[in-house]
């Protein structure tokens, strides 16, 4: 499908997610590419910095390590006596990793034990929050990922069913039923996405 925009000779590309986006990247190196809701632009080889990405791509993402750090502080300030927090990820997205390693860094610096559980599919979500309740968790994050977002209610089904307070990442996945979300205005950042042009070269967008 990328080939075939490129074919077509369009003026621009927009992806959603970083599914779609290495697609674009690799289908051109001409014509401008704008992409949302990339978590990490720089390790997922879309740009070569925040502040100046170079090549033909530019956009907006929706995660940060200050997020991650605010959300567990809001979770920390709500749930009584929290020292211990799962991260839900999906093992077979590139971000894992880095969620991983973002989660770990900011839990340590506000004195929570971050432990991570993985479900790379529906059929592992509720075995996860099984386990999160077997290790004796006290609360449950999770970063934007498209599962997490497709399966927002059976989520926070799961988690209320367990008496896990769930810290989200955007107003879609709050209202499914989490007991808080701190994030970007995905609305937002989709009506920003169109504002991009190919003179736009001055940096990536935070949140």
């Amino acid at each position: 499908m990328s080939a075939e925009l490129v074919a077509l000779k369009v003026d621009v590309l927009v992806t959603v997610g970083t599914q779609t986006a290495p697609y674009a990247r690799d289908a051109t190196t001409s014509i401008p590419v704008v992409f949302i809701f990339v978590p990490d632009p720089v390790g997922s080889n879309f740009a070569d910095s925040l502040g100046r990405p170079g090549r033909n791509m530019t956009g907006l993402s929706q995660f940060g390590a200050d997020i991650v750090l605010k959300r567990l502080q809001f979770l920390k300030d709500i749930v009584p006596r929290l020292s211990r927090v799962a991260l839900l990820v999906n093992p077979n997205t590139e971000v894992a990793s880095l969620y991983k390693r973002v989660t770990e860094a900011a839990a340590a610096e506000l004195g929570l034990n971050n432990h991570t559980f993985e479900a790379p599919s529906l059929d592992e979500l509720g075995r996860a929050f099984d386990a999160m309740v077997k290790a004796g968790m006290q609360a449950v994050t999770i970063n934007g990922e498209g599962l997490a977002y497709q399966q927002r209610a059976y989520v926070a089904t799961m988690t209320l069913a367990r008496r896990l307070p769930l810290a989200v990442w955007s107003r879609e996945t709050f209202e499914a039923g989490a007991l808080l979300s701190y994030g970007a205005d995905q609305v937002a950042m989709c009506r920003r996405g169109p504002v991009f042009r190919r003179q736009d070269t001055e940096g990536c967008q935070a949140p």
